[in-house]
């Protein structure tokens, strides 16, 4: 897989954010929730609408990951996490070390995080390409990319991420695909949690 390490860079002048300045305009209501953007690689983002297969797609995920997780991590959907300077993505679902309020005062950043999934119709190449690259580099350990596009309908799981931020390469090592029928493991921190149908997720 190759892909480009950054986005493309608009011909008219532009102005790169930090996370400490984006979070610095949430924090001065310059933006707010409301506004449907995430940052990620300085720039910010807009979100991508929701369609019925997102929406059902995030409900089994929902409810599956809380049946399944042990005590000793949680699933937080649509949190905002630390992914490097510059980026503050806000994933469909990330699994979470500890209790929800561990997080109550701060961010969670990639040592906290044992997958983050990205649920994929509309936003297919972005998921697969952008935060492929910045959840890469920050050092996610496992990334999901569950696509629910008609036709289409697969989990892409990604691991080995190229964590140095000072390396050429972005993203990660490895990818495997699993499709309807099959099954994919849940590792998190070496520890086989379950095994997961892949039609328990699509819609």
């Amino acid at each position: 897989m190759t892909q480009s390490l950054t986005p493309a860079i608009p011909e008219l002048p532009v102005y790169r954010l930090t996370v400490e300045q984006y979070e610095a305009m949430l924090a001065a209501g310059i933006l707010n929730a409301d506004d449907r953007v995430e940052l990620l690689s300085g720039w910010l983002v807009p979100k991508m609408t929701k369609n019925s297969p997102h929406i059902v797609a995030g409900m089994l995920v929902s409810q599956l990951f809380t049946r399944l997780l042990p005590p000793d991590w949680c699933l937080a959907p649509q949190a905002p996490v630390i992914a490097g300077i510059d980026s503050l993505p806000e994933p469909d679902f990330a699994i979470l070390r500890g209790a929800p309020r561990d997080y109550k005062k701060r961010r969670p950043n990639p040592g906290d995080v044992g997958l983050v999934i990205e649920i994929a119709d509309s936003s297919v190449e972005k998921d697969t390409e952008t935060k492929w690259e910045i959840y890469g580099r920050a050092g996610i350990c496992l990334y999901w990319v569950l696509i629910v596009r008609e036709g289409e309908e697969r989990l892409q799981v990604f691991t080995e991420p190229f964590s140095d931020p000072t390396a050429e390469a972005a993203g990660f090592r490895r990818q495997e695909t699993f499709l309807a029928g099959q099954t994919v493991p849940l590792v998190l921190d070496g520890t086989l949690v379950g095994e997961i149908a892949v039609d328990d997720l699509l819609p």
